[in-house]
This record gives structure tokens, C-alpha cells and sequence, in this order.
């Protein structure tokens, strides 16, 4: 993503979320769907999250967020072009979430998807809510991207912008697919045999 202190315009926004938003369906399509069902389960510790478990939670956070940004765009006042703005909430936000951050934060108890029974259909759920929310980031052009429309998800009296909200989504699901990708990389050590040092000759020959 971007830096918050260059000024952007609405059109050139939206397309740098669609862009991201479209390399982000790609790389799970791509790097994670093809994965053994027992692979995308794979726990790499017991208190840490499965690929599937991350995906989950994205999809959690898409059951609620994208039915408000459909209501909000249906609500939404034709806008001329204008300069994306942002809230001091909204700001802290997108600092918390941004994928660079390494501080973890802590998901809300229904938002833990930890311990869930979990199959394909996750991913499929996953994909389908990217394809919604590309629809609705072209549904938003020409929108006052600064009107404050978006109740969030934890207290839902704070309405954020319709602009920074797309970003915090975005910004979201990139930060727990890098997460995944993550537990990918760990699946060829973890599904490694053990080996001792009886037979030293055996790891040389088999290099």
C-alpha cells in the first residue's frame, strides 16, 4: 500500500485497491488452494492459526463488512472527483492492521476462528467474497469516498469512511494471507521425517 502523506484521488484509490485486491485472489488461488485438505489444516503450533484458520477469520470479517459497504454505496450521493481523506480513527487503524506491522493483535473471541472444523469450502467462501468486494470497490467510483458510512464491526456507534474502510479490509486480508503463506512455507519442514545420525550415509545419498 501506499504512504498515507501522498494525496491520491478517488479513481486512483480504487484502482490501487483493485489491483492488490486481484494479486491478493491470485496468490491464494494459486499458492494455497492447490494444498492437500490436511495440509491446509496443518497447525504450525497448537495456539497458532491453520491457513484455513486465517481465512476464516477474513471471511468472518467479509460476512459483515461487505453487506455494509453495499449498503452504504446504495446510500451513497453521486461524488465528483476529490482527494481521499482520513480520520485520526481511521489512520490508527490502518497503522494497527497494515501487513508491516509486526505486532500481533489479538482477535476478538467470535472472530477466533481457532479449533473450527474446516474444509474447502472455506476457500471457496474466501474467493467468492473477494469477487464481492472487487464489484463493490467498481460499484464505488464517482461515491464520496469521505463520508462517513461504515459502523465498525466491534463498536458499531463509530462509523469510519467508506474510503479508509476499503483500505482497512483490504489491508486486513493482506496481513492474515501473508500469515497463511507463512504456514505454507513451514509445511515442508514440519511433514520432513525425522532422521538420526545411525545412518549419516543415507541423507549424503539421497542429496
Amino acid at each position: 500500500m501506499r504512504k498515507k502523506s501522498n494525496a491520491i484521488t478517488s479513481t486512483a484509490f480504487l484502482a490501487q485497491l483493485d489491483q492488490n485486491l486481484r494479486q491478493l485472489l491470485s496468490t491464494v488461488q494459486t499458492e494455497l488452494a492447490p494444498l492437500e485438505l490436511a495440509q491446509l489444516n496443518h497447525k504450525p503450533a497448537p495456539t497458532a492459526w491453520s491457513i484455513l484458520e486465517c481465512l476464516e477469520h477474513l471471511n468472518r470479517y467479509s460476512r459483515y463488512y461487505n453487506p455494509r459497504f453495499a449498503q452504504a454505496l446504495a446510500h451513497a450521493r453521486p461524488s465528483a472527483e476529490a482527494e481521499v481523506r482520513y480520520s485520526w480513527v481511521g489512520r490508527k487503524f490502518i497503522e494497527m492492521i497494515a501487513p508491516t506491522n509486526p505486532k500481533k493483535a489479538k482477535a476478538f473471541g467470535y472472530m477466533n476462528p481457532s479449533g473450527s472444523q474446516l474444509d474447502r469450502e472455506t476457500l471457496t467462501e474466501f474467493c467468492a467474497h473477494q469477487q464481492q468486494l472487487l464489484a463493490l470497490l467498481a460499484q464505488a467510483r464517482h461515491t464520496d469516498l469521505n463520508r462517513k458510512a461504515v459502523p465498525v464491526e466491534f463498536l458499531k456507534l463509530l462509523k469510519l469512511r467508506l474510503g479508509e474502510t476499503f483500505e482497512l479490509q483490504v489491508l486486513h486480508e493482506q496481513r492474515h494471507v501473508q500469515q497463511a503463506l507463512r504456514v505454507k512455507a513451514g509445511l515442508s519442514d514440519a511433514n520432513r521425517p525425522e532422521t538420526t545420525d545411525a545412518a549419516p550415509s543415507l541423507l549424503v545419498a539421497s542429496l
